[in-house]
């Protein structure tokens, strides 16, 4: 599928999606200081397998495929579907440390785009509370008319960005590193997004016990940076 983008939507997609967006995504590292805590991930390669291992196999393409089906349903104004997947969404999160983390940036989300485009709250709104930030954001792009594959690839990058991010500063590396790894991952990413785009309903699902354990055992580490 080829990614058509007029100069507004192509705008659009880099402030949804960029780490100066005040959601609190720089709060939550989603049990990467956990599994850094553990020595479980210590270096530039072992972060980079833990992402590719999540793009292939983990919760953030559960998550990615939730968002296009709220990018859809708004796009057709179905508020029952979006009520739906958003409740079936926070069922399907692992902990409540994840489910926490996407109800508050999708309630920053919210108010956030309540201040730019007053027009969208009665979509969002109709979706109810608490609402999950994937879609709060598929919302965002359908209402500013972003191509499905761009927004799909910006909320899989910007995932990226920000646990690539949180490595920077745990593990630590060094900024150039964590530019490195998200080069590298830009052809996974890709391979992801066409997957993720061909999943029928039946097909969400996920491998994350490794996540799971690590984000349960995060809400009691002594010392914590991240919220999550």
């Amino acid at each position: 599928m080829d990614i058509t983008l007029t100069d507004s939507s192509f705008l659009s997609i880099l402030q949804l999606t960029s780490p100066a967006l005040p959601v609190g995504a720089y709060s939550y590292s989603e049990g990467l200081e956990t599994l850094v805590e553990q020595g479980v991930i210590a270096n530039q390669q072992h972060l980079q397998a833990w992402l590719n291992s999540q793009l292939r196999y983990g919760a953030i393409r559960v998550e990615a495929a939730v968002m296009l089906r709220a990018y859809k349903s708004a796009k057709m104004d179905d508020l029952e579907a979006l009520t739906y997947w958003n409740r079936w969404l926070s069922a399907a999160r692992e902990t409540e440390e994840l489910r926490n983390s996407s109800w508050q940036m999708g309630r920053s989300l919210i108010q956030l785009l309540g201040k730019l485009q007053p027009e969208i709250m009665a979509t969002l709104n109709a979706v109810g509370n608490p609402c999950n930030y994937a879609i709060a954001f598929g919302i965002a792009a359908a209402h500013w008319q972003i191509d499905i594959k761009a927004a799909l690839l910006g909320y899989l990058h910007s995932w990226a960005s920000n646990l690539i991010t949180a490595g920077v500063k745990i593990i630590p590396l060094g900024q150039t590193a964590g530019q490195m790894l998200l080069l590298d991952l830009q052809e996974l990413l890709s391979i992801a997004a066409v997957q993720i785009l061909a999943l029928e309903d039946d097909d969400l699902a996920c491998c994350t016990w490794g996540l799971s354990l690590a984000s349960m055992q995060h809400e009691t580490q002594y010392t914590r940076l991240f919220r999550s």
